[in-house]
């Protein structure tokens, strides 16, 4: 099939290489002409495992191409897909559409004959109603079927999500819809992904609830672990006791500094406000909401208290920038209310991410970053992961003691075992495990 894809993003590029791969002829659109002349080189944009080596065997296969025109591939496409940014906005925390619709009316007045047109973007319930009647609008004699097909992809798996997804979400209103948008991903028939129509408004909550849900659920267990630590209790043992119910499941259940990046917090709000607008308030998601918010600046002032009750002087090492591993993405990032948290309470930063400084430092001022982790800790007071990558989980610890100032390390993913950090001589602190404030009090008493 002929798609085109608007939006060359985090989305539209991993779907459009994706939808290449199994056969169809796509053409990545998007109005920035320095994003499309560094794909046409192949210079990727974000970093995504494995998209880089996608993304080029589908161009020189000649199944993907990319371009700043729209008339004339959305003109000649079986299928268009909007996949362009809905942030929150500015003011009030809706999601602001103004993308969406813009490429609606341009899609308006490129198609010819029987379009498909599919909201890819993450769009509030009623989104789809409101794309139909911008192109009738435009232009009345338009032969389209709007359909609502979201995305479920994880970053830093995009395109494992993508080709053997859980399920394919289709909200559409007609059978010619349904029929074409059945043969966009009959490829992954023969893996069997169950295929869900239905219609585009329970699509477009479908979307929203699931993000909403899996946010509560992080909230759920980071608030399970502030009660660990008061009582003696280990968050890991309480996450696997409950995760072994199948009801329940393991997924998401893993304690920390809070969630991030370019999709929970934008969906919960959104969410939040969609039902306030229409008088059903949702204050499981209110509150998981408000929090989330809190908790990044909590785990600063963990970081303080365990530094003895005084950071101002001192240096901090932050390992991991990213709002998660396998991704260059910093937005809504817990590090950054960590380290700005640290820096009013008057800590100096050193910091390290295997792919995300480049994004930090046009978000962060007054932090040096260093070449590797051992750099971020050189005479350090501590060290504190924040991001579990995988370079993180077995780090020298005798190395990074001996240049360290002093050797407490702050661990927010509860990566490390106690016994062991405490071996090399570390004073250790984790969330919601026993024993650490105890273990640091003891020291300071001891000395």
């Amino acid at each position: 099939m002929r798609i085109a894809m608007i939006g060359s993003g985090y989305v539209g590029l991993v779907s459009g290489a994706c939808l290449a791969d199994f056969g169809h002829e796509v053409i990545c659109i998007d109005k920035d002409a320095a994003k499309i002349e560094a794909l046409k080189r192949n210079q990727i944009p974000i970093f995504e495992p494995g998209l880089d080596d996608l993304v080029a065997s589908n161009v020189r296969a000649g199944r993907l191409s990319f371009t700043t025109d729209l008339a004339e591939p959305v003109g000649a496409a079986d299928v268009v897909f909007i996949a362009v940014g809905t942030p929150s906005r500015r003011g009030d925390g809706h999601a602001d559409l103004s993308y969406v619709y813009a490429a609606a009316r341009e899609i308006a007045l490129a198609a010819k004959g029987f379009t498909v047109v599919v909201t890819k973007s993450t769009v509030p319930v009623g989104t789809g109603d409101e794309v139909e009647r911008v192109i009738r609008e435009a232009n009345p004699d338009a032969d389209v079927a709007v359909v609502s097909n979201p995305e479920f992809l994880r970053e830093g798996a995009a395109i494992d999500d993508f080709k053997r997804p859980d399920r394919i979400v289709v909200g559409v209103e007609g059978e010619r819809g349904k029929a074409t948008m059945s043969e966009v991903y009959r490829p992954l028939y023969l893996n069997q992904a169950p295929i869900l129509f239905t219609s585009r408004r329970s699509s477009e909550l479908i979307k929203y609830a699931a993000n909403a849900f899996l946010a509560m659920k992080i909230t759920f267990i980071n608030e399970m672990a502030d009660l660990c630590e008061s009582v003696g209790a280990d968050v890991q043992a309480v996450s696997r006791g409950i995760g072994l119910d199948n009801r329940i499941g393991s997924k998401f259940l893993h304690a920390g500094p809070g969630y991030g990046g370019s999709c929970f917090p934008k969906d919960t709000l959104a969410l939040v406000k969609t039902a306030q607008d229409h008088g059903t308030p949702l204050r499981l998601i209110e509150t998981t909401v408000s929090i989330n918010d809190q908790r990044k600046r909590a785990m600063a002032r963990k970081v303080i208290q365990a530094s003895g009750g005084d950071i101002r002087g001192r240096k901090v090492a932050i390992l991991g920038l990213t709002f998660k591993p396998n991704t260059d993405d910093m937005r809504e990032a817990p590090s950054l209310s960590i380290i700005q948290a640290l820096q009013d309470a008057g800590a100096t930063i050193s910091a390290y991410d295997p792919e995300g400084m480049a994004p930090a430092r046009q978000l962060l001022t007054d932090v040096t970053y260093a070449a590797d982790a051992y750099d971020a800790a050189a005479d350090a007071d501590a060290l504190v992961i924040v991001t579990e990558w995988n370079t993180f989980r077995a780090l020298d610890l005798k190395r990074l003691k001996s240049v360290m100032k002093t050797p407490l390390l702050v661990d927010l993913r509860n990566i490390y075992r106690r016994d062991d950090v405490l071996r090399e001589g570390f004073r250790y602190v984790s969330v919601g495990r026993p024993g650490d404030d105890g273990a640091f009090q003891l020291d300071v008493a001891a000395e």
